[in-house]
């Protein structure tokens, strides 16, 4: 019997993240997992991120849900975002960090034959879903043959459920976004990166 399923290259920021994208779209989808987040400070959060990522993904879907991880580069990220280290939460930075992390993914998407791309980062109640989309949409056009699929993980309770799923499986969630400049603003930071 033929696998006739698109296969999608799903960026994953976290592993909570990745519960509900997962859940809604392996029914449907040929998935791989891909980690590429050199926006993530410091390295040590970076690796406990990556390899609760992967830790859910292969504990939950075995070797039907490949898992990837693109290079980390902390200093791709600086560079891309210099100029806006003082934006607030959601500005322009964080806009030019969701362009990074989704023009990689397209790349590694086309390059490696793939059909379809999609983002984890529209589960976060703290993501804009519409600016993330259009992101998204432009690279399908500049990747000529890749299609972006567009995602709002968080509506139908997906961020409840997302959760759910990582209180069951015991996953670490940070309190976060990622980047130094959200660290700096989150009630546990103590000064030291």
């Amino acid at each position: 019997m033929q696998n006739d399923r698109k296969k999608l290259l799903l960026h994953v920021c976290c592993g909570p993240c990745s519960t509900t994208a997962l859940e809604r779209l392996y029914p449907e989808y040929d998935v791989t997992v891909f980690f590429y987040n050199p926006n993530i400070a410091p390295q040590r959060e970076y690796i406990l991120r990556r390899d609760e990522s992967k830790r859910y993904t292969q504990k939950v879907f075995g070797t039907a849900v490949p898992f990837v991880e693109g290079a980390f580069h902390p200093d791709v990220f600086l560079k891309t975002v210099k100029g806006y280290e003082n934006e607030p939460e959601g500005g322009k930075r964080c806009e030019l960090c969701f362009r990074l992390r989704m023009e990689e993914t397209a790349r590694f998407a086309k390059e490696n034959g793939f059909t379809h791309f999609c983002t984890t980062l529209t589960l976060s109640p703290h993501k804009n879903a519409v600016l993330i989309n259009r992101i998204g949409e432009e690279l399908a056009l500049k990747y000529d043959g890749l299609t972006y699929l567009p995602s709002d993980f968080k509506k139908r309770n997906g961020f409840g459920r997302s959760v759910e799923i990582s209180k069951k499986h015991e996953m670490y969630r940070q309190d976060y976004c990622g980047c130094v400049f959200s660290m700096r603003k989150s009630a546990t930071y103590k000064g030291n990166v």
